[in-house]
């Protein structure tokens, strides 16, 4: 498909209203992803540490 203006690649044929709302939703869950992964890495490193410590205190 050739698009001769922004404006027609943008309209996709008429589709354009649920082509890109669907790449903003599917682009912002990937980033929710990674974020929520980041997070919860985080989380897990600072209990994995805690117990750690913990352990070395009790011995």
């Amino acid at each position: 498909m050739q698009w001769n203006s922004l404006n027609e690649f943008l309209a996709m044929g008429g589709y354009g209203v649920y082509v890109w709302p669907s790449f903003g939703v599917t682009a912002l869950c990937m980033v929710w992803e990674v974020l929520s992964l980041r997070r919860r890495h985080a989380s897990a490193r600072n209990i994995l540490s805690q117990s750690v410590a913990d352990a070395g205190v009790a011995s």
